[in-house]
């Protein structure tokens, strides 16, 4: 046999096959095992390092942190507030500011003599050249109101502190809308004559407040700009009617003439707080200390804000916002956020009342940015009949596709001071999105301030496990899961008594048993789309939440906490 093989070379080469099969299949399984296992390790951890991504790293890390991990941030950072004196503040190097705060909660509380008619301080005189300036401009008279009531009112007792005239907002709208107003071209605010913004002139007499307060309602047309281009108003003409719908306190009537209603309260109300200050301290002392906290609280507000989103925040995603005024979106866009992200306003955008709720995309994770915008066919899906309190720029929804053709409908929302628009909107939402086969199967990022509450007024505000309840429903679930937990907050201000909404204000040792301490922040996405990896809240600006602490404060600009969370694909 031996012979006959050495004579038949294909034996031999059969006969060698055969008995190197075994160990040779061995070390092939092994090799594949190791491949497999190397290859494995290479897609999770990121470090396929020898092929390279056109925009640094690796294709591998990039799928690894981009497809398989999605980053999202949602903030409120309530841009409108102008107001260095709403929130109670920790100051306690400053001792004429704790004397003044103090002697104002005293004013309110207890101000004994100092409770005199609205027409000692809002004289007359007064009222009558307020008189002609609204007819001047159409609006009908409302003598009868001011004869009748107003002027009869005690400052305090039946005015600043009436629990009804706050629920009509007659002097908290016009306040809202011309505190302060961003002009088209201009790096400086226009304020209202007040003592509650960042108003500059001079308040030390009721007489030189109500001069320039005139000139600036009635005269001096501002320029404004819109989505459709820059136009110019006047600030009466920046009013708009507070509707029963949104505030059922406010009668059919008052709707009616609610302009003048609002614009004589408004001019009260502003009378009222030169009063008080002049009264609890001098023009010498309170207005140089309200100019240091403007500078401090106010007019670094949004440089701060804009760092604080691109140095800490600035590696996400996506990035919802609320309460966004345009000047904010200008400078975005114009400053290192805007070379990172795609920074999108509601197409319903409203520069008057300015607080537009913003969709950023970051531009190496969504190249294209948004491929739609779908904010009007949600509103187009509210309930036929159904009065839903949502104003111009509270919504704002697009759809975009990532760098991997993911698809994805992506939303911002700012909830109503109740939070009564909460379900109705992510009703509405989903419905849209079920409706529509070039939505159902695009992932959902949606983030909002909810304003839900942890023990809410029935039938006045939301509840906060209500919320719950209404958007596991749809098979949603949100960066705290399923349930939310009640002490969960996101919020912890308490309100001063220099503001416009008296029945919000807290005594000095009240804060946290009558402050806005509340979970209101969500982060929400489909249940068989993502899970939760991690999620932080922050009221520091360092990615930590302090429990306990009342904000905003000096270092942080918002009275909503930063929420993000890592979310993992499915």
């Amino acid at each position: 046999m031996q012979y006959a093989n050495r004579r038949n070379p294909l034996n031999l080469y059969r006969q060698g096959a055969t008995a190197a099969r075994p160990a040779t299949l061995a070390k092939f399984i092994v090799f594949l095992v190791g491949t497999a296992c190397y290859t494995a390790f290479l897609y999770f951890a990121g470090g396929a390092n020898h092929i390279a991504d056109p925009e640094g790293g690796t294709k591998m890390q990039a799928i690894s942190s981009k497809v398989r991990k999605l980053s999202v941030t949602t903030w409120n950072i309530a841009a409108i507030n102008n107001n260095p004196f709403e929130y109670w503040i920790t100051n306690e190097d400053n001792k004429a500011y704790l004397q003044i705060m103090e002697s104002i909660e005293k004013f309110i509380e207890n101000p004994g003599e100092n409770d005199v008619s609205v027409h000692e301080v809002f004289t007359e005189k007064m009222f009558t050249e307020l008189e002609e300036r609204m007819s001047a401009v159409g609006w009908d008279s409302i003598r009868t109101y001011w004869e009748k009531d107003y002027k009869n009112r005690k400052i305090v007792s039946t005015f600043m502190k009436d629990k009804t005239l706050g629920k009509k907002r007659l002097a908290s709208m016009p306040d809202r809308i011309t505190n302060t107003i961003n002009v088209a071209g201009s790096g400086e605010p226009v304020c209202r004559p007040t003592v509650i913004n960042m108003y500059d002139g001079d308040l030390s007499t009721s007489e030189k407040w109500w001069s320039a307060w005139k000139e600036f309602m009635f005269d001096k047309p501002l320029t404004i700009k819109k989505t459709e281009g820059d136009t110019n108003l006047i600030p009466y003409q920046m009013l708009q009617k507070i509707k029963n719908a949104k505030y059922p306190d406010i009668t059919n009537e008052e709707e009616q003439l609610s302009l003048p209603l609002q614009t004589m309260c408004g001019a009260i109300f502003d009378a009222i707080l030169v009063h008080m200050m002049n009264t609890v301290s001098t023009p010498g002392v309170w207005q140089p200390l309200k100019q240091n906290m403007v500078e401090a609280l106010n007019k670094k507000k949004v440089p701060h804000t804009l760092k604080l989103l691109d140095e800490v925040y600035g590696d996400s995603d996506i990035i919802t916002l609320q309460e966004v005024s345009g000047s904010f979106i200008d400078q975005a866009n114009a400053g290192p956020l805007g070379k990172k992200f795609w920074i999108y306003a509601p197409v319903d955008m409203d520069p008057i009342r300015d607080q537009n709720s913003v969709v950023m995309l970051k531009k190496h994770t969504f190249p294209k940015g948004r491929s739609s915008e779908i904010t009007t066919s949600i509103a187009s899906s509210f309930p036929v009949g159904k009065k839903v309190p949502v104003a111009g720029g509270d919504m704002n929804a697009v759809t975009a596709e990532d760098r991997f053709g993911i698809g994805y409908v992506i939303a911002s929302f700012h909830g109503d001071t109740n939070g009564l628009a909460t379900i109705p909107v992510n009703d509405a939402l989903v419905k849209t999105i079920n409706d529509r086969t070039d939505l159902s199967q695009r992932k959902l990022i949606f983030g909002l301030d909810a304003n839900t509450y942890e023990s809410a007024t029935k039938g006045k505000q939301q509840d906060v496990m209500e919320w719950g309840l209404s958007y596991t429903g749809h098979s949603l679930t949100s960066c705290w899961g399923d349930e939310p937990q009640k002490s969960n907050y996101t919020t912890f201000n308490a309100r001063t008594y220099l503001q416009p909404q008296l029945n919000k204000a807290c005594k000095s040792s009240e804060k946290r048993l009558h402050g806005d301490v509340n979970p209101k922040d969500f982060i929400l996405f489909k249940k068989n789309d993502f899970t939760v990896e991690k999620t932080i809240k922050d009221n520091t600006g360092e990615k930590k939440y302090i429990e306990g602490m009342a904000f905003p404060t000096l270092q942080f600009p918002s009275d909503h906490g930063i929420l993000s969370t890592t979310l993992t694909f499915k």
